[in-house]
């Protein structure tokens, strides 16, 4: 297949386009490069299967070239930071929202009907089931990029309806793995190695969260977009992550302990009830029976060894964390 990655170059999208590649297809990548970095696809860029477009998706043209001729779009360009959402969120609108329309209405007029959404779990926000399945309702994001996702789900499923096309939204736990340039690994590993002595964790320390290994999170959307491919389905949902979750200040020591530290570490007591930034949601595990009922299951189900293997992997490789 003739496959398109928008946010290609970037730690989840880069990860997916060697999988795609390794797997004979013919990848399009589309990156503008504000968080991807050319070294995460040195790997394939080059290859005879493997197309290059450094451009803005916030131009539509760029969107047209990018899709015309291909058969499918995994959609992973987004601005990925949850806490900006306060200060800049036209920034998230544009770079989220206006984006995803750009993208889908090119695939409209160059009649490309398939397309798998990199969504969230922040979707949710403040979910009272827990593990919350997808069906769960009525969804409250509590954040401008939670709120950013849910629009483009939205319009992914209309789009879907109105054009009969297939369409999968992927609503991802905390991804975690080598590439990653934001979060709470990166946050503490880039602490500890400013001051060895002390660990600031964001909040009141109660936060706790499913964590799924990049290798994971890619392998099942392509499985299960292949799958709704296959079998015509013009819109599904699936959620993505581990079997259970794991606290903020388990985190601090699993990071602590990788590094050979034993720091101090203290909370900062959080804004809103405790959280860490405006529009943290404080208690999230996701409900993944729904992808294991279609083949889907993570190789690594336990959220603190999912932490734990990325953080020796930043660690281990010399990656800047």
């Amino acid at each position: 297949m003739r496959i398109v990655v928008t946010g290609g170059a970037g730690f989840i999208g880069s990860h997916l386009v060697e999988l795609l590649v390794s797997k004979g297809h013919e990848v399009t990548i589309v990156d503008n490069f504000s968080t991807g970095r050319m070294e995460y696809i040195e790997s394939v860029v080059g290859s005879p299967s493997v197309r290059l477009i450094r451009g803005d998706l916030r131009d539509p043209q760029v969107a047209l070239e990018a899709v015309k001729g291909s058969d499918a779009v995994y959609h992973l360009a987004a601005n990925p930071e949850v806490r900006i959402g306060s200060q800049r969120p036209d920034e998230i609108f544009e770079q989220n929202v206006v984006v995803t329309y750009n993208v889908l209405e090119a695939m409209r007029k160059a009649g490309v009907r398939a397309i798998a959404f990199a969504s969230s779990s922040t979707v949710y926000g403040e979910a009272k089931k827990i593990p919350t399945p997808e069906d769960y309702a009525p969804l409250e994001p509590i954040s401008i990029y939670g709120g950013s996702k849910l629009a483009s789900e939205g319009l992914i499923s209309g789009y879907a309806h109105t054009f009969k096309w297939s369409a999968v939204s992927f609503r991802l736990a905390n991804v975690v793995g080598p590439r990653s340039t934001h979060g709470v690994i990166y946050d503490f590993v880039n602490k500890l190695r400013r001051n060895p002595a002390e660990l600031e964790v964001l909040g009141d320390g109660t936060q706790s969260k499913s964590y799924v290994h990049v290798s994971d999170a890619v392998r099942g959307m392509y499985e299960l977009f292949t799958k709704v491919m296959e079998r015509g389905v013009t819109y599904e949902v699936f959620n993505i992550g581990t079997g259970d979750r794991v606290s903020v200040m388990e985190i601090a020591r699993i990071v602590s302990e990788e590094m050979g530290l034993s720091p101090r570490i203290y909370t900062t007591g959080g804004v809103d009830g405790g959280r860490g930034w405006i529009g943290d949601v404080k208690v999230m595990q996701l409900d993944i029976s729904k992808a294991a009922r279609w083949g889907w299951s993570p190789s690594i189900g336990s959220s603190a060894e999912v932490v734990r293997r990325a953080v020796r992997e930043v660690l281990g490789v010399g990656l800047r964390a």
